[in-house]
């Protein structure tokens, strides 16, 4: 399966690249948009990859085997990129991108658990690491009004109350260890509706953004992004649901009012229908930038 990039161009138009500018891409998965930096500017610009997908960077890692780029790539959480920076003596950045979408591959293939279309172990992470926080653990060791909690708030879902309650219901009689066991407990407590996403969707966005602490992540990597960021860079975010785009948009709002930074994005750009005709998956996604100012 091959992963296509969202809003690729928009993107690499919107950070402005010049000769000799460092790029964080600081969600690098296979590297869809350090590509196109990388055969647009043949070198001239220095990028520095971050993801805690080790599986992705092995992929990355092949394709750039060949290509004109000064890369390097860590595997290491966005919420860390000043670690990154200081390891690699980088004190400022002059463009930032976070693609806050899982790949094609990701969902697909991992076996991690993603996806509900799936029989897969009930993982969620995405680190291979087995020492962390895992879906499995949530749905059968947290109590029920705290998995209500997290469905409703992360998953912004307004049945969480019943699925929280046919999951503790299921987990009684026999522990829930797979992503198609989980996918037919929450299709059961909704009922048979017609919508166009499937029932479990935004309960496994919830698990998995509470196994990854992706809320957290988001808002420390955007502080330290920006701290990070030389006078005139940009930061570009891509996110996928509005809980993220909230987050986003309140951070480059408060940047703007308070003088440090230009909203080059007050409405956010998104896909054209050519795309989306293309790319399903692309559909939901949003992207903002910012530019710094000189103070």
């Amino acid at each position: 399966m091959t992963h296509k990039t969202v809003l690729l161009h928009e993107t690499i138009d919107g950070l402005d690249f010049h000769p000799g500018d460092t790029f964080l891409d600081g969600t690098f998965n296979d590297g869809g948009h350090s590509v196109e930096v990388c055969k647009t500017h043949q070198g001239s610009v220095r990028i520095i990859g971050i993801d805690l997908d080790s599986d992705a960077l092995s992929r990355a890692r092949e394709v750039f085997l060949e290509k004109p780029c000064r890369i390097t790539l860590h595997e290491e959480n966005f919420k860390n990129l000043d670690t990154v920076l200081d390891e690699e003596d980088i004190e400022e950045v002059d463009a930032i991108l976070f693609d806050l979408g899982f790949s094609s591959v990701q969902l697909e293939e991992s076996g991690r658990g993603f996806s509900f279309l799936r029989d897969e172990p009930l993982k969620m992470t995405l680190s291979k690491e087995e020492s962390g926080l895992t879906a499995k653990e949530i749905v059968n060791e947290w109590d029920q009004e705290h998995i209500e909690s997290i469905i409703r708030h992360y998953g912004e879902e307004r049945r969480a109350k019943k699925i929280a309650e046919k999951i503790v219901e299921a987990r009684s009689e026999k522990p829930i260890t797979s992503t198609k066991e989980l996918a037919e407990i929450i299709s059961e407590a909704t009922g048979k509706r017609k919508s166009k996403i499937h029932p479990a969707t935004k309960t496994f966005q919830a698990l998995r953004i509470t196994v990854n602490d992706e809320i957290e992540s988001l808002k420390t990597g955007l502080e330290k992004g920006f701290e990070r960021l030389s006078p005139d860079g940009r930061f570009a975010v891509i996110s996928f649901h509005s809980l993220e785009d909230r987050i986003v948009k309140r951070f480059f709002r408060n940047k703007h009012r308070e003088g440090l930074a230009l909203n080059l994005t007050k409405k956010p750009i998104t896909p054209t229908p050519e795309e989306i005709q293309n790319n399903r998956r692309s559909r939901s996604a949003k992207l903002r930038i910012i530019k710094k100012l000189k103070i």
